[in-house]
């Protein structure tokens, strides 16, 4: 190199001009290592000429390695992308190129030493069947820079005491956003602390739902029409709007933040594959909340595996009468509709026999929650995500009108199910990021209050670091989901983009989460103490809306072909 790493830093941070040049140069190598995985992997999972589902279980590591190795590729892709921006904005302070040094510092290392899948399984470049020789490329000069210099303790310490300093902003470093997504996220931040933070533990706590008049306010501020065109009803705004909004509600407490998650289901399932009666019916009712859906998809002992369900849907003159058991419906109690999947071909074991249906119930109430004939349920009771709850529910002789079968055809329930996978995705990511902020915001706070032998914890060394790298990988989290999100708003497939801002934010949010509890000590074990209610809350993250290792196995999936 032409300096020495003396030469090139400045303090705890690498000298402005150089950073950006040596962050831009490490992409390269990035992207080449990511290739001979790619290669690597394929030929261990291919058979005469094409990828075996087979092969592909059988070395489950590696495939799910792959997709982990190119979502951390992807994320230091974007990231550069948002500090040349902000740069030529004249925007890039000293706080987002911290952030921007420690990001790339740290998760360069990780590429080269071992990648954090969760907290028991490292990814190394070895399981996916690369040598010492494939792993030159990344003994690069301006890897090996980032990797010395970029994440220190120096930059941490002094990224934590900017934090503070600037404790009045709405997020750590700027999000990159333009001007009128940013007044959106400003006003859904001072609902959400004026509305929603003050009573979410106490909700939490006593396991109650959220009140109605939470759900009017934010009908009000057209939370639940936030994407739906404007000739249905709704905005017509963008998915990266949906993403600043969930973002800050979930802030806020993740309950809130995913009212609108099934609204966002319905509407697509219904803008994608129903008809127009379909669409002038239900879409100004979703968006005003005069209807309320739910998501009717999961069976026990089928989780991820949609094409094994079981629930029947017959046909009886123009009507269906569902048989089945259906689990983990979240709000099933108080809403209107169920976008519910059931199989309408008996003869089928697979996806091709499944229908979805618009299906109609009586919202229900403490005393008798599921009034409409035909169904029963029972409560779920759970660790966190309590603000909705979660129900198992049986169907016998339930009846749908044969009007409310999706686009009025049978047999394409899981084709129109597929299609609102990508917001969804992105939806849930982005409520990654709010808990994850939220983690953060109680953390830092409770960190300078607590005082421990003669000083406030956030002045001890291994706290700031915790709080600091909180801050980093919300921003590379967030700018992954903004990415996918203006894929899907300029009409691009993204599910591949989707998953790994998904896959990434859930560990994001749980690594955030678990820290903020180490740094509450004892208290965070306390039910009292807000980081207690956030940790059950970041858990469900990797779980639903497709598990970790689903969206591990879809992304590699696709990267091989």
């Amino acid at each position: 190199m032409a300096h020495d790493g003396q030469d090139l830093m400045m303090g705890s941070q690498i000298v402005l001009n150089d950073l950006l040049g040596l962050t831009a140069k490490a992409l390269a190598p990035v992207d080449g290592i990511m290739e001979k995985a790619k290669a690597s992997v394929r030929s261990m999972v291919s058979e005469n000429g094409r990828v075996s589902n087979a092969l592909v279980e059988a070395n489950q590591t590696a495939a799910h390695g792959l997709a982990w190795l190119a979502t951390y590729a992807q994320s230091l892709n974007q990231m550069q992308l948002w500090a040349e921006k902000l740069n030529a904005d004249g925007l890039f302070s000293e706080t987002e190129q911290l952030i921007h040094q420690i990001a790339f510092g740290e998760y360069l290392w990780q590429i080269y030493g071992g990648i954090q899948m969760n907290q028991a399984e490292i990814l190394r470049l070895q399981d996916m069947g690369l040598d010492q020789d494939a792993q030159r490329g990344l003994m690069d000069p301006a890897i090996q820079m980032l990797t010395q210099n970029g994440n220190t303790q120096a930059a941490r310490t002094r990224l934590v005491e900017l934090m503070q300093e600037h404790s009045a902003n709405i997020t750590v470093g700027r999000s990159g956003l333009d001007e009128e997504l940013e007044m959106i996220r400003e006003q859904f931040r001072r609902y959400a602390i004026d509305k929603v933070e003050p009573f979410a533990h106490e909700w939490h706590l006593k396991d109650e739902l959220i009140p109605m008049e939470v759900i009017t306010e934010l009908a009000e501020m057209g939370v639940f029409g936030l994407t739906i065109p404007e000739e249905f009803g709704g905005f017509g705004l963008s998915k990266a709007s949906m993403c600043v909004v969930s973002e800050e509600l979930s802030r806020g407490y993740i309950g809130v933040g995913s009212l609108a998650t099934r609204s966002e289901i319905a509407a697509e399932l219904i803008i994608a594959g129903g008809t127009e009666e379909q669409k002038a019916k239900w879409l100004p009712r979703i968006s005003s909340a005069e209807t309320l859906p739910t998501a009717v998809f999961t069976e026990p002992n089928t989780g991820s595996d949609l094409g094994s369900l079981r629930t029947r849907a017959v046909k009886e003159g123009e009507n269906y009468t569902i048989t089945g058991n259906k689990t983990w419906i979240t709000h099933a109690s108080r809403t209107h509709v169920m976008t519910l999947l059931a199989r309408t071909d008996p003869n089928t074991t697979d996806y091709k026999g499944l229908s979805m249906f618009l299906a109609e119930k009586t919202p229900g109430d403490d005393a008798n929650p599921f009034p409409t004939d035909g169904m029963t349920g029972g409560e779920i009771e759970v660790l966190g995500y309590r603000g909705m709850k979660e129900y198992e529910l049986a169907f016998d002789g339930f009846k749908v009108d044969g009007q409310n079968l999706l686009g009025g055809e049978e047999g394409k329930g899981f084709k129109q199910l597929m299609e609102t996978f990508e917001s969804a995705r992105i939806q849930t990511a982005a409520r990654a990021i709010g808990v994850a902020q939220s983690a953060l915001d109680i953390s830092m706070q409770y960190a300078i209050d607590r005082k421990q032998f003669g000083k406030s914890l956030i002045n001890f060394p291994r706290v700031s670091s915790k709080l600091a790298m909180m801050a980093v990988e919300i921003m590379i989290a967030r700018q992954l989901t903004y990415f996918s999100a203006f894929e899907k708003d300029e009409g691009r497939r993204c599910d591949v983009e989707a998953g790994m801002a998904k896959l990434l934010g859930a560990r994001v949010a749980w690594a955030a989460a678990d820290n903020g509890l180490q740094i509450h000590g004892g208290n965070g074990f306390a039910l009292e103490y807000k980081i207690s209610r956030v940790l059950c809350d970041a858990r469900i993250l990797n779980i639903f809306e497709g598990a970790a290792e689903i969206q591990a196995q879809v992304i590699a999936r696709r990267l091989l072909g």
